[in-house]
């Protein structure tokens, strides 16, 4: 069990940055994420930590150890492709053994290793089976055993789970949060799946365009998004254009809509500034009465509701024409129906940069 840390790490393929000047610390046994679209370069990251891809500049350390010309072998990761990659030809205990054979381990202690791994991920009696006598679930195991048998500091996982079925993932989430607590080894892992990364990481790093745009627990990268791009892409957000007042008792914007109370969003934020004023949907809530205390009250129209049996979704226009989704989760007390006129109530607004305003400014 170690931990990471990346120096100002560039990577680029022909003229795509791919990397740029990643800085990134990872504590020992910490279960990691690394979250983002197709092409954020998360996976390029992966590899450099992995050693099959060499950075343009910057270093990795293990520890205190500066890793950044150490070939794959030597640097005893074990990894976890999103293809799996098992080989065909040999049998599930062959393709778990296979890391310690290149490590001329010998017998007795090889065959002590791999049964104690597929003992692990619960494939013992699949030992003398091939891979495409495997289900995606059970080859996805086989590839974690190969992994875990050769006792690796660190585990990387290229979204392992993409190529389940939603039930099967779910399963195997569990799976892998039981054995990273059993191993107490340090975990990084790779997806675009917000839900997944919500639900297993101790903290995330959201990725855009080669560069860490905000690190953090779950629930502050949820809850506090530091840019609009990790508002949008971890779940769903409503956004009211507005310009800040006040920041002297609670930052106040001007909206279209009026006044909204909410905190701030990134440092150094001052009155005159251009701003989003970001709200989850189930930070919003029909106001059915006079009663309570609420900062934040809009008034609209219910357009269109959306019945989804535990929740239900409701899509109310203001009166600036902005359009903002709500959710309710009991939905078997709701008695509101579109067309209705309708009060609500904001919390848990966090005022973002307006980054259209910034480029506007640059041009």
């Amino acid at each position: 069990m170690l931990g990471i840390r990346l120096e100002n790490v560039t990577k680029r393929f022909d003229n795509v940055l791919a990397l740029d000047r990643i800085n990134l610390e990872i504590d020992a046994g910490e279960f990691f994420f690394l979250l983002g679209p197709s092409g954020c370069g998360k996976t390029t990251l992966l590899r450099i930590l992995a050693g099959f891809e060499q950075p343009e500049s910057g270093r990795v350390l293990f520890d205190e150890r500066d890793v950044t010309a150490v070939p794959p072998h030597e640097r005893n990761t074990g990894m976890v492709f999103q293809n799996y990659a098992l080989w065909p030809h040999m049998t599930v205990w062959k393709n778990v053994e296979y890391g310690l054979t290149m490590r001329n381990m010998p017998q007795h202690e090889r065959d002590q290793k791999v049964k104690r791994a597929l003992e692990m991920v619960q494939m013992s009696g699949y030992a003398r089976r091939s891979p495409n006598q495997l289900s995606g679930g059970q080859q996805q195991r086989v590839a974690l055993a190969r992994a875990l048998v050769i006792e690796p500091d660190v585990v990387l996982l290229d979204e392992p789970l993409s190529n389940l079925d939603a039930r099967l993932r779910l399963e195997m989430r569990e799976q892998l949060l039981d054995l990273q607590r059993t191993l107490d080894v340090t975990m990084i892992y790779v997806t675009h799946d917000q839900k997944e990364a919500l639900a297993m990481g101790e903290r995330i790093a959201v990725m855009q365009m080669g560069k860490v745009a905000q690190i953090g627990t779950p629930r502050d990268v949820y809850r506090q998004p530091l840019t609009r791009f990790v508002a949008d892409f971890i779940g769903e957000i409503n956004l009211i254009s507005g310009e800040i007042k006040s920041v002297e008792s609670g930052v106040v914007a001007a909206t279209d809509v009026g006044d909204m109370l909410g905190q701030a969003g990134y440092e150094g934020i001052q009155v005159g500034d251009r701003v989003l004023c970001a709200i989850r949907p189930e930070a919003i809530g029909f106001l059915l009465d006079e009663s309570g205390a609420v900062d934040n009250v809009i008034s609209g129209h219910v357009q269109r509701a959306i019945y989804l049996g535990e929740v239900e979704q409701f899509f109310v226009e203001l009166a600036s024409g902005d359009q903002v989704k709500l959710i309710k989760y009991d939905a078997t007390m709701q008695h509101v129906q579109p067309g209705d006129e309708v009060r609500l109530g904001f919390s848990q607004v966090v005022m973002l940069r307006d980054e259209a305003e910034d480029r506007d400014e640059a041009v």
